[in-house]
């Protein structure tokens, strides 16, 4: 019979208000032979109306009441249902929650009756309860079926909230740990030959050993084996992998009732490739000789769980003293800096913003952060040893170590997420962390978290606002209390003591603990503006320094700028509300000695940092500089003071540039690693030479200026040499130079040579004078005669010079001249005349290539230092700096006459030009770009490090490591760094030897 037009429509805008979405198909099932007793029934409807998916409850009651073997059985489901609040709130509220479980209630029709009646001991079971419900299990199948009915009663107090996530997370860690027993005992019933030859202990670990398990997880396990009295070790253990194993596939293997969860061994020791089994002694061997950092944080939550649970208490008390005493390890700080890492550095790049417990802000985030602390406090306070994390979070609170109000805000958000997580993976019962996208989904998981007014909006702005609590505190979680310990406030909470911060500080990569300590008391202690602004800047602050490799000296610097620039109203300010600033500063204070020097000489270039988008550290044009320059030289009141001006400029714009190099080299939240280090090295280069080239061109207008007025008598002009004019400058480079100068008509030669001398003198001297600023080298050595000619010649001079007595290696020398500052038009005709020496017409005599060779070979084997590994020196050592460049200079000498795109200073551009015109192959010129890249970032590094110049890497184990950093190796890789540039350096000396020195073979 059809139902009226107006009932219809009545029953649709209902079924509409009780939440749901097909209504239309909703219709048709309250229809069905099997409901239309109950079709109007409001309270089947308000029932409905309440799940998580209305939709997916009704059809998955209808398919129920289709599954029952007779009407009677219906009649008694149906009565049931609607007699009974209870069984219809679990009930509708787990079909409404899972389609797996629906699936299960539809294969089994009379597990519904586990939700009829519970007892009060029935609202929260433990294994004893959980091994009764699976003790009728004889077989895999039977196992399972038995598993899912007792999952089932979980699942539906559950989402009735009967229970919390932690309780839920617990009583699925029991039915585990019921299931394993259970699961044994089939495998020892099978060969009960070999459970009499061994004992064997089984132990959990990761979630199920934490009493914390999700609905679908892998169980993680460790087992133990030992002889039974009187059997041979060695067969008994032989035994025991064989129960094991068939322990395992019990579990795992799918059947036609499908599996139950994988049981996952390779937390064991070496993981998969050692043995499954062990003995106790075997395992303790292993762990006291080679285990690693990571394996005992795992060990936090081993819990003996099934088998011979006496050998696995003795398994646990035996490790634990180990477990306590991994944060004495030498290597502990940088295992976890490299176990925090490689969290986000597996996750595929598609799925990081999904990822509920892996991503950024997601359950990881805690766990790692509680364990850590576990580790680091745990092995003098006892209260801390809890393999649960909110029960470790909380005891972490009431101790002092974790202030109370984060530990409340971590608490809630990690129990919101968990809940998150509990729901998604009930749907399907599939083990996944990652958020659906679909939907639908999210409004099944909103409106089962509570969330009912918009599910899909209200449950990503709840996940989001947690996931950003989570990781706001995950840094602040090592470092607030650490200030709450020096600042001396009344917070009315347990504090740290002494000793416990000072093991925090160490445990976090903190060499000298005291000072640091002393350090956070004088930034964050007292009730000013400026100490509470620290106090909310340092917990994260502290974050970064301890990722680098030197912590101690970041923070003393952090203290030395902000004692300097405390007072002014901007500098705090900026980095608390500028992220960018804030970690661009502490990886700037903490990356070496040169970029914190360059900032002390003048903190006020903090500033530099605040651009949010980077471009505060975007270096400047040379044009730009050098109006700068000369506006700044032309107010001065004489030489001294225009060129202290100058230098001045320099030094913030040295400054600019180490900080982008840094923060490009490390990387930071708001900007990635330079993905490409020769960019990195090509932006120094030039930054570097033009500011060099625009201090030059201001103290040439000072001496100028303050010796002769607006005009010299004579023309000059400063031609860049060697890195110089190549645009390859280093941090500590000297600048190569050489000086001419033409007379004006009508002023006698001499006195414009006098004139030009005193300029050269002058202007070395000014750039020399001790002061806050770092000295300007100027080196004229590649000038005609060397040290023994002039420092300055006529443009006439230079050509007489150069037609009669010029040299091979002045020729060469000559390829990387260009004008830099000074008279244009001079400096354009000094180029004009030695372009014919460095680019020949007919090429190269087979004699002056001979030359070349000869002197290259003599270089390498006179000026490489005493005691220097050649092969570690990024200047003079094989497959180096020297190398590559008099390879390509080779190149030029021959043919940049025939080939205009050599006719360069710039040694990759050249590099690039050979390749072009077939000089070189493309596998050839990729191998001496990445050798001479690397060795110019090798000597880059030294400096930023070290303060000053070097070309061997640091022999200071601290100094190597921020080496590392720079060039992109993580924690404890030093070794792997220098093995790289030892690789590299080779494979470009076999280049070298072919292409330089004519060897025909590699």
């Amino acid at each position: 019979m059809t139902a009226a037009p107006g009932r219809r429509s009545s029953t649709f805008t209902r079924l509409l208000r009780h939440g749901f979405t097909d209504a239309s198909a909703a219709e048709r099932l309250l229809d069905s032979a099997e409901l239309a007793p109950l079709r109007d029934d409001p309270v089947l409807l308000d029932a409905l109306g309440a799940t998580a998916d209305p939709d997916l409850a009704l059809l998955g009651l209808v398919r129920l009441l289709e599954a029952q073997p007779e009407p009677g059985a219906r009649r008694e489901l149906l009565d049931t249902l609607i007699s009974s609040k209870p069984l219809r709130d679990r009930l509708l509220g787990v079909l409404g929650a899972s389609t797996a479980l629906a699936d299960h209630l539809t294969r089994h029709p009379d597990d519904w009756q586990a939700l009829v009646m519970y007892e009060a001991h029935d609202l929260h079971p433990g294994v004893e309860e959980f091994e009764v419900g699976l003790a009728q299990a004889t077989d895999p199948v039977s196992l399972r079926v038995a598993y899912r009915r007792c999952l089932l009663s979980i699942a539906a107090r559950d989402v009735c909230g009967t229970t919390g996530v932690a309780e839920s997370a617990a009583e699925l860690a029991d039915l585990a740990t019921a299931t394993l027993r259970v699961a044994l005992g089939l495998a020892g019933a099978a060969a009960p030959e070999d459970a009499a030859l061994c004992r064997l202990a089984v132990i959990a670990m990761g979630k199920c050993g934490g009493h914390e398990l999700n609905y679908v997880s892998d169980v993680d396990v460790i087992f133990v084996g030992e002889a039974a009295e009187g059997a041979d070790e060695t067969k008994a253990v032989r035994a025991a992998t064989r129960l094991a194993s068939h322990m395992m596939r019990i579990c795992s293997e799918t059947t036609v009732e499908g599996s139950i969860w994988p049981v996952d061994a390779n937390l064991r020791p070496e993981g998969r490739n050692g043995p499954l089994v062990r003995t106790l002694s075997s395992h303790l061997a292993y762990y006291q000789r080679w285990a690693k950092t990571w394996e005992f944080q795992a060990l936090l939550k081993a819990r003996p769980v099934a088998g011979d649970l006496d050998l696995g208490a003795e398994y646990v008390a035996a490790v634990q003293p180990l477990v306590w005493k991994a944060a004495e390890r030498e290597n502990f700080v940088p295992d976890v800096q490299k176990m925090r890492r490689r969290v986000v550095e597996n996750i595929p790049v598609a799925e990081v913003d999904r990822q509920l417990k892996l991503g950024p802000g997601g359950l990881r985030d805690v766990e790692f952060a509680v364990q850590l602390l576990q580790l680091v406090h745990g092995r003098t306070d006892t209260s801390l040893r809890s393999g649960t994390t909110l029960d470790a979070l909380k005891a972490l609170a009431a101790g002092g170590y974790v202030g109370r109000a984060d530990a409340a805000q971590l608490d809630e958000a990690y129990r919101f997420l968990r809940s998150m997580e509990h729901r998604i993976q009930l749907f399907r019962l599939r083990r996944t962390h990652l958020v659906p996208e679909d939907e639908a989904e999210l409004r099944r998981i909103g409106r089962s978290l509570g969330l009912r007014t918009d599910p899909v909006a209200e449950l990503l702005r709840e996940w989001k606002r947690h996931a950003t609590v989570v990781r706001r505190l995950h840094e602040k979680l090592f470092y607030r209390p650490l200030l709450d310990a020096v600042a001396q406030l009344a917070t009315g909470e347990a504090r740290l003591s002494a000793e416990a911060a000072r093991e925090r500080m160490v445990a976090l990569g903190y060499a000298d603990p005291a000072s640091a300590l002393r350090h956070l008391e004088a930034l964050a202690s007292g009730v000013t503006r400026k100490a509470a602004i620290q106090r909310t800047l340092l917990p994260v602050m502290l974050g970064w320094f301890a990722d680098s490799a030197d912590p101690d000296a970041g923070l003393l610097n952090f203290r030395k700028v902000s004692d300097a620039l405390g007072k002014t109203p901007w500098y705090l300010r900026l980095l608390r509300d500028e992220g960018a600033a804030a970690q661009n500063l502490a990886r700037v204070l903490s990356a070496g000695r040169l970029a914190p020097d360059l900032l002390m000489r003048a903190p006020e270039a903090v500033a530099l940092l605040g651009d949010g988008d980077g471009g505060g550290l975007e270096p400047r044009s040379r044009a730009h500089l050098e109006q700068e320059i000369l506006a700044a030289v032309n107010r001065a009141d004489g030489a001294a003071q225009a060129v202290t001006a100058a230098r001045g400029v320099r030094r913030r714009e040295l400054f600019r540039t180490a900080a982008a190099d840094i923060v490009g080299s490390y990387g930071t939240e708001e900007q990635p690693v330079e993905a490409d280090p020769g960019a990195l090295v090509d932006r120094v280069g030039g930054a570097v030479s033009d500011l060099t080239a625009a201090t030059l061109a201001g103290t040439l207008r000072a001496v100028v200026r303050d010796g002769w007025g607006d005009s010299l008598p004579t023309r000059f002009a400063i031609i860049g040499m060697g890195r110089f004019g190549g645009h390859e400058l280093g941090y500590g480079s000297d600048a190569d130079v050489l000086f001419v100068h033409e007379p004006r008509d009508g002023v006698d030669e001499r006195e414009a040579g006098q004139a030009a001398g005193k300029v050269v003198s002058e202007m070395s001297r000014l750039l020399q004078i001790p002061s806050a600023d770092p000295p300007l080298l100027i080196d004229a050595d590649l000038r005609p005669e060397g040290k023994s000619g002039p420092l300055v010649r006529t443009l006439t001079s230079y050509a007489a010079y150069y037609r009669r007595w010029s040299l091979t290696w002045e020729s060469h020398a000559l390829l990387r001249a260009e004008h830099v500052a000074g008279d244009e038009d001079l400096g354009r005709r000094f180029i004009a005349l030695i372009d014919p020496l460095r680019y020949p017409a007919d090429g190269l005599a087979d004699e002056a290539v001979r030359d070349i060779r000869r002197l290259k070979a003599r270089m390498e084997s006179e000026r490489l230092p005493r005691g220097a590994d050649p092969k570690l020196h990024a200047k003079l050592g094989p497959g180096g700096l020297s190398d590559v460049e008099w390879t390509v200079q080779l190149l030029q000498l021959r043919h940049g006459a025939a080939e205009p795109g050599l006719r360069t200073t710039r040694t990759r551009e050249a590099l690039a030009a050979a390749r072009t015109a077939g000089l070189i192959t493309d596998e050839d010129a990729a191998v001496l770009d990445e050798a001479w890249v690397l060795a110019t970032r090798v000597r880059n590094a030294v400096m930023l490090v070290r303060g000053r110049a070097g070309d061997t890497f640091p022999t200071e184990p601290r100094e190597l490591a921020a080496v590392g950093r720079y060039l992109g190796y993580g924690p404890g890789h030093a070794g792997d760094m220098l093995d790289a540039y030892r690789r590299t350096a080779r494979r470009a000396r076999a280049v070298v030897d072919e292409l330089f020195y004519g060897v025909t073979e590699r």
